[in-house]
């Protein structure tokens, strides 16, 4: 009996809806990325994107834990002298609520292109007014 491996043209792709009211960050992040990886299915390939769309709402009302919100920081440099930056999450989370909801999902996916693939399946709003209605 040989192991059977699904073909990138066999995959089906379903759009699944996260509503983020009130869920913590991080469980929020786990459950997206296993949706993204396709690990929910019983074709989940390592090595392939199987995953699903995934689409959040709500992402502005997402809980943190802890003191997260004054100590976490988010780094970034310019490669410019002087060009470094850095935001704490508290501030983030108000300004850009998505961005937060994206960094934590990307930290959970692989690295590289195989990533990247999923996460051009993802698409956050900070609120559900954006969303169609079907």
């Amino acid at each position: 009996m040989k192991t059977y491996t699904v073909k990138a043209k066999e995959v089906k792709r379903e759009t699944r809806v996260i509503d983020a009211d009130g869920m913590v960050l991080g469980k929020l992040a786990t459950e997206a990325a296993k949706i993204l990886m396709g690990k929910d299915k019983a074709t989940y390939t390592p090595y392939m994107d199987t995953g699903d769309r995934v689409i959040v709402i709500n992402a502005a009302k997402v809980k943190v834990t802890g003191s997260k919100l004054e100590q976490k920081t988010y780094k970034r440099h310019s490669t410019y002298p002087g060009g470094f930056r850095e935001t704490k999450m508290g501030d983030l989370l108000e300004d850009k609520p998505e961005e937060v909801v994206r960094k934590a999902i990307r930290g959970m996916v692989p690295r590289g292109t195989l990533g990247d693939s999923m996460m051009s399946k993802l698409t956050i709003y900070a609120d559900d007014a954006n969303v169609k209605k079907d």
